[in-house]
């Protein structure tokens, strides 16, 4: 799973977002790193909800604008959980490496 997929199902962890709220969500949770740029959300937000990851929960209208609220689905959920495990281990493994590194 690349990196911005992996933020934007951690911010929709959270609770449902509209697109403009998941940009900001994701670039908070990267340190400012990721800069999702509308259109790519959207095409990432279109990819998820095929693959079955994420929903639309709501629409509003807002300042004459559509407003559509995604948020996970169950199998949203365990991606997610499965990716975040996988990337723990790997985190794990790379830090035992380093600690072998450092001790003589």
């Amino acid at each position: 799973m690349q990196e911005p997929t992996f933020l934007i199902l951690t911010a929709l962890a959270g609770a449902p977002m509209h697109g403009y709220g998941v940009i900001q969500e994701v670039a908070e949770l990267s340190g400012g790193r990721v800069k999702l740029r509308p259109g790519t959300l959207y095409g990432a937000l279109d990819r998820l909800a095929e693959q079955g990851l994420v929903t639309v929960s709501r629409e509003e209208i807002v300042d004459g604008r559509l407003r559509r609220y995604y948020e996970l689905t169950r199998d949203g959920v365990s991606h997610l959980d499965a990716e975040a495990s996988r990337l723990a281990d790997n985190a794990q493994a790379a830090r035992s490496r380093l600690r072998r590194l450092a001790t003589p």
